[in-house]
């Protein structure tokens, strides 16, 4: 249900894209394609967002990406990922204070899923870096990928596994995965809505089924683009 609670970052970017936040809730950051930057956002009662306010602190990606459209984040904020509807890549950084997007630093480190989605919206980690996962708007479908080295996009390789959301949402937008890989979330912007699926087998996407389970945010945006869950949903 509705918290009836919003934080506004027009102020850093009209077009905001994809969000994360920190494990404890006491971090939020958004990407937007207006301003090609990571924002980075304090909430001094974690995970209440009446509680946020701008750090004044941001990051460039338009070296690397002009269309930035989510973000991610390992799990100890010393590494950060994004990717876009650009060049469709995933680009690595590393933050050299944990957590602190004013110290990131471009790893010169990307990975091509033009192969598999040339419109992309949505990125998701396994919490080990093993796996990584994106969504996008061309097909519809869930992609999975396999890390050798975790957290080490030089190491990926597409596991030609993938998932369609089609018969839930034509221009999926965002995703999150339950940290247990048995459950999965799709958000996009023809319906509107959270879309929720069940992996039989946790982090294998080609075992997905739909849930029959939904929940629309249109009363409260028409063009949702990220989605993120607590750590215990």
């Amino acid at each position: 249900s509705y918290d009836s609670v919003s934080f506004s970052v027009a102020s850093q970017d009209s077009q905001p894209q994809g969000l994360f936040f920190k494990d404890d809730g006491a971090k939020m950051y958004v990407v937007g394609v207006i301003n090609e930057a990571v924002f980075q956002y304090s909430l001094s009662t974690a995970w209440d967002l009446s509680t946020a306010s701008y750090d004044s602190v941001s990051f460039s990606v338009a070296g690397q990406e002009t269309q930035p459209a989510a973000i991610f984040f390992k799990d100890d904020g010393t590494k950060m990922y994004v990717v876009g509807f650009n060049s469709d890549s995933v680009h690595q950084y590393s933050l050299s204070t944990a957590w602190d997007v004013s110290t990131a630093s471009y790893d010169s480190v990307s990975f091509s899923v033009a192969g598999q989605e040339i419109a992309t919206r949505g990125l998701f980690f396994k919490d080990d870096g093993t796996k990584m996962y994106v969504v996008g708007a061309a097909n519809d479908s869930v992609f999975q990928y396999s890390l050798s080295t975790a957290w080490d996009l030089s190491t990926a390789s597409y596991n030609s596994v993938s998932f369609s959301v089609a018969g839930q949402d034509g221009a999926p937008t965002g995703l999150f995965l339950k940290d247990d890989g048995t459950k999965m979330y799709v958000i996009g912007s023809s319906s509107d809505s959270v879309h929720q699926y069940s992996l039989s087998t946790a982090w294998d996407v080609s075992t997905a089924s739909y849930d029959s389970v939904s929940f629309s945010v249109a009363s409260q945006d028409s063009q949702p683009q990220g989605l993120f869950f607590k750590d215990d949903g």
